[in-house]
């Protein structure tokens, strides 16, 4: 009887401690708890303004190369991929017709030459004189126009680029033959405004071509547009790569760098950078007095682990690298006690 009377009050012992750790626990648990963040300051620093451009590499000049009238090609003397110079013949055309239009010129040459005989003795009048040298006139334009579509020459030091017709085609006013002067090449970049008044003609940039890899290639600003495209806020910037080897080739896409010189930016950890779900806007937790606020921000750069910051974070602020996930604007915060403020 004595032994069941000892286990009942031992069972009921054990029931208020259960119960007692029960209760604690609960009230531990509803206890609202400040998230626990961490901090780090930022600070201004000098940025270097560099901004990288796509382009593609564009021949300096390119030349299609036609006769002006329609011929036959007796022959193209030329293969894609030739090197060719200023001067050098492309292709021969049919020369009947410049045959017989050397034969009218000479005839009419001879009728004018006795007319002018006969004029000189009074035997002919002023204005039939002039009527003959009209008509040597136009023989001698239409014997110039032809002699000069029978042998087709390159106006430029060049690469054939294309070749559109065979020996015995019968041509117009279509390109026979193409030729590009690879010897500067060239790339249009699209600048924006805020830059405007640092590009400056003969400026330095750097060029890497996807086809090189990391491999840099020294170029100029040659062209800077006079006018700004109110759409897109930009304006076009021709770059110059001198190309001497011949490596870079129209087609080739290339990236462009352009140093601006640097400015004064607040500079912050990639740990600080949120972005916001449906959209491209970036946010930063600013700390101060014991709150948080949400600031959208600019970015600029990227820095290794780091962010140029355009606007959106002042100089000597602290912001949250830690603990977000738990943060909204104007939340009350606990921050790590070993965190350097």
């Amino acid at each position: 009887m004595m032994k069941n009377k000892e286990i009942g009050i031992i069972s009921l012992l054990i029931c208020m401690v259960v119960s007692s750790c029960t209760g604690e626990k609960k009230q531990n648990i509803t206890v609202d708890e400040k998230p626990l963040v961490r901090l780090e300051a930022v600070k201004k620093q000098a940025v270097e303004q560099i901004q990288e451009f796509t382009a593609t590499v564009e021949a300096d000049v390119v030349n299609n190369i036609s006769s002006s009238m329609s011929l036959r090609i007796n022959d193209i003397l030329v293969e894609v991929g030739d090197h060719v110079h200023k001067g050098q013949i492309l292709a021969q055309m049919d020369k009947t017709n410049l045959l017989q239009s050397k034969t009218q010129l000479e005839n009419i040459q001879l009728e004018y030459d006795r007319a002018l005989e006969l004029y000189k003795v009074g035997g002919a009048s002023k204005q039939s004189l002039d009527a003959q040298k009209m008509q040597l006139d136009v023989a001698k334009t239409t014997y110039e126009n032809l002699e000069e579509n029978t042998q087709l020459v390159s106006p430029i030091d060049g690469i054939v680029t294309a070749r559109n017709y065979d020996n015995g085609d019968m041509v117009g006013v279509d390109p026979v033959v193409t030729i590009e002067q690879m010897t500067p090449v060239k790339l249009l970049v699209n600048v924006s405004e805020s830059f405007y008044t640092q590009v400056k003609k003969g400026m330095d940039v750097k060029i890497k071509v996807d086809v090189y890899g990391d491999e840099i290639f020294q170029g100029k600003v040659s062209l800077i547009y006079p006018t700004i495209d109110p759409q897109t806020r930009t304006f076009p910037v021709e770059i110059e790569l001198p190309n001497r080897d011949l490596r870079v080739r129209p087609g080739m896409f290339a990236r462009v760098t352009m140093n601006f010189g640097t400015q004064d930016h607040v500079v912050a950890p990639d740990l600080s950078i949120i972005k916001q779900a449906g959209s491209g806007d970036r946010y930063i937790y600013v700390y101060k007095d014991g709150k948080v606020s949400y600031n959208k921000v600019l970015l600029g750069r990227r820095m290794d682990d780091r962010y140029e910051i355009i606007s959106g974070v002042s100089d000597g602020d602290l912001v949250v690298v830690a603990g977000q996930s738990r943060l909204s604007n104007g939340a009350e915060v606990s921050v790590e006690s070993n965190n350097n403020q």
